[in-house]
């Protein structure tokens, strides 16, 4: 969901798990119109459990549900550049939550990023990517949302700061980056491709992070899924497109394996990804799971993402971290994940021609050498093996040493990380 410099006539943009799903209620009625209305008990039971699917699809529940709070209630904090966001109750409580939403309400917020009252919505709430979802498929999420249990809880107000508390200077940003309009079909395409492209593009909004933010706060479309820092939280979402990162060499199985369970052949994921795929992509059919991949598979090259700022070590000491690093990993490392890099996978990841260690940014290997992490716990796999911290082992040049050995042997093309990464790391946020 990565990477960037952020200035924004529109303020907030934030992980891929960052869905402010501004969800409507319509009180007594359901739709406005008389078919929905005269809908059988079983046909209102089939919508509510599709809409439960597609909720779960745009991966709802992560922002609307704190951790051990009552589901949907909202209260979440998102820390932004511009001050902190609070997810609203989207419950359908008539006080606090959305009860008195209608159904076309619930569309507009969607559809438009406008709510209720016409006002905008901050686009951290991923209305340029729901934009896509149809009305069918709206009406389905709004049924199911109107179905759990309301919760009497308020919102919490959000705190930014001055100028960016102004929501009209979402005009500008609207006028720059937001195009509306649901998903057309490519008729050149499969029915397959065009279900993945449908999810991909529109609920699973996968580009608000595999896509770097401008110095407005907007999208670089030119660069589109070629990766970026999720800003605030330090990680990298990788590229999808391009020679660090890209899907085009991976075999179909493999990327549907690491979307459904976390793991495959190929590698595991941690961070925001790993939420991602515990609170949505696993709940996700095995046909809507391998469309997804045979699109994402798909993808063009392109333009490669803005380069980040990066420490640079010079030539003898990067040679100097390399012989130390090689020791650590002996020491360290090689009962897991082999000698020659291979690993054991899929519980232990591959770290030879891993694309994700090799990258220009090197805050991912990084972070888990520093702060250890599971694969999230899946339905495929229920006990993922984890990667212990070393950040109370290691100080900064030994884990600068170990990922530099990490990024240049065994044919890896990465660059030395220098020490000065490690320690700006060490005291960031996990998330």
């Amino acid at each position: 969901m990565n990477r960037k410099s952020l200035f924004a006539l529109s303020a907030v943009v934030v992980t891929a798990a960052a869905a402010l799903v501004p969800v409507l209620w319509s009180g007594t009625h359901y739709l406005q119109n008389g078919a929905a209305l005269a809908a059988t008990p079983v046909d209102q039971a089939d919508l509510i459990k599709k809409g439960e699917y597609l909720a779960r699809a745009g991966d709802c529940i992560a922002c609307h549900t704190v951790r051990g709070g009552q589901m949907f209630a909202g209260g979440l904090p998102m820390a932004t550049p511009f001050g902190t966001l609070y997810t609203p109750n989207i419950t359908p409580d008539d006080q606090y939550g959305i009860g008195k939403w209608s159904a076309d309400d619930f569309y507009r917020a969607m559809h438009t990023g406008r709510s209720k009252d016409g006002s905008l919505l901050y686009p951290a709430f991923p209305f340029a990517s729901y934009t896509k979802v149809t009305r069918a498929d709206a009406d389905a999420i709004f049924a199911y949302l109107r179905s759990v249990p309301p919760v009497n809880v308020p919102s919490r107000p959000h705190e930014l700061k001055f100028p960016f508390n102004n929501r009209n200077l979402l005009i500008g940003w609207r006028t720059l980056f937001f195009r509306e309009g649901e998903y057309k079909p490519d008729p050149t395409k499969s029915v397959e491709w065009n279900r993945g492209a449908y999810l991909v593009e529109g609920l699973g909004h996968c580009g608000m992070c595999h896509t770097s933010i401008n110095a407005v706060g907007g999208p670089v479309n030119s660069a589109a899924f070629a990766g970026g820092l999720i800003p605030l939280q330090n990680w990298y979402a990788p590229s999808l497109t391009g020679s660090e990162g890209g899907l085009g060499d991976w075999d179909i199985k493999d990327i549907a394996s690491l979307l459904k369970t976390g793991v495959s052949e190929r590698g595991a994921v941690f961070g925001p990804m790993a939420d991602v795929i515990h609170n949505s992509l696993q709940y996700l059919s095995d046909d809507d799971i391998h469309a997804m991949a045979s699109y994402l598979k798909t993808i063009p090259q392109k333009k490669e993402a803005p380069e980040t700022m990066q420490m640079e070590t010079s030539e003898a000491f990067g040679g100097e971290l390399l012989q130390q690093g090689q020791k650590i990993y002996h020491d360290q490392c090689a009962k897991c994940h082999a000698e020659n890099g291979l690993g054991m996978p899929p519980n232990f990841p591959p770290l030879a021609n891993n694309q994700s260690i090799q990258m220009h940014s090197a805050v991912n290997p990084i972070r888990m050498v520093l702060n250890g992490g599971y694969p999230p716990s899946t339905g495929g796999n229920p006990r993922p093996y984890g990667m212990p911290p070393f950040a109370q082992a290691l100080s900064n040049q030994e884990v600068a040493a170990v990922v530099t050995f990490i990024r240049m042997s065994w044919g890896n093309k990465g660059t030395p990380v220098s020490p000065q990464q490690v320690a700006d790391l060490r005291s960031s946020p996990l998330d």
